[in-house]
């Protein structure tokens, strides 16, 4: 079904799975609020429960809104691209704040309780995370956002981009579920085998997580999803071809 004149049709299924992924995405986030709130104590900054403030800022940041900030282009089919972009980047500034705000929780919880830093496989994991994030979003915004890269620099780089955005997710989720694990065993020990409350909500809310970033990644992954090209965008494409390739317009 056409939405208008001059735009792409919206695929059958799409808006389905980006539907369910949102509902996936909220879930995960209250259901985080509701594990620290019933079973940690809630959230405060300057307490023992500190942090709480870790893994909700996490999963917020680096879980929901970075799944989402990947979803633009899937969602926005017909928007200019430019100011898809900026939803595309804004996004991801909003998840890097919000991941800072858990992470210097976390060290300065550890701090005031004289824990040691950056010992476990789940510290380890989160930092490389954090950087990688971090990098990619100076990158992508100095060949995409930035006004001085070329259009045949952003053509080169757009696959690297695209692949490490997507490897970055699957690490972030991959990282929450080794601490949500790591929260557990700290608090249960042997506990956690006897099936205790708090035991099976986190279990749930692992596969939640889980299921979270393989919705996102199946929707990234369906070539005919993809957002179709604009007029312009064409065109840029077109010369960029001529140029590198010898190709004529007239020859495609």
């Amino acid at each position: 079904m056409e939405s208008g004149v001059g735009t792409a049709a919206v695929p059958r299924g799409l808006p389905y799975y980006v539907a369910f992924s949102q509902l996936l995405g909220l879930t995960v986030v209250a259901m985080t609020g509701a594990w620290l709130g019933l079973y940690r104590g809630g959230i405060a900054w300057k307490s023992a429960l500190q942090f709480n403030v870790h893994p909700l800022c996490m999963v917020i940041g680096l879980i929901f809104l970075q799944g989402d900030a990947l979803l633009v282009y899937r969602v926005f089919r017909n928007e200019a691209k430019r100011t898809t972009k900026v939803l595309h980047g804004l996004l991801h500034v909003f998840a890097f704040i919000i991941a800072l705000v858990g992470l210097v929780a976390v060290f300065n919880y550890h701090k005031k309780k004289g824990y040691a830093d950056l010992y476990s496989l789940h510290s380890w994991c989160g930092i490389l995370v954090f950087t990688l994030y971090f990098v990619q979003w100076l990158v992508g915004f100095s060949f995409f956002l930035f006004p001085g890269a070329s259009f045949s620099l952003r053509s080169r780089y757009r696959p690297q981009h695209i692949f490490f955005g997507a490897t970055i997710f699957l690490l972030s989720v991959g990282t929450a579920l080794l601490g949500l694990k790591e929260a557990l065993l700290f608090k249960l020990g042997t506990k956690y085998s006897t099936f205790t409350p708090e035991g099976v909500l986190a279990n749930i809310l692992g596969l939640l997580l889980a299921c979270f970033g393989v919705v996102v990644l199946y929707i990234l992954t369906r070539t005919d999803w993809k957002r179709p090209s604009q007029a312009e965008e064409q065109a840029l494409s077109m010369d960029f071809k001529t140029l590198t390739e010898g190709d004529s317009p007239s020859s495609q």
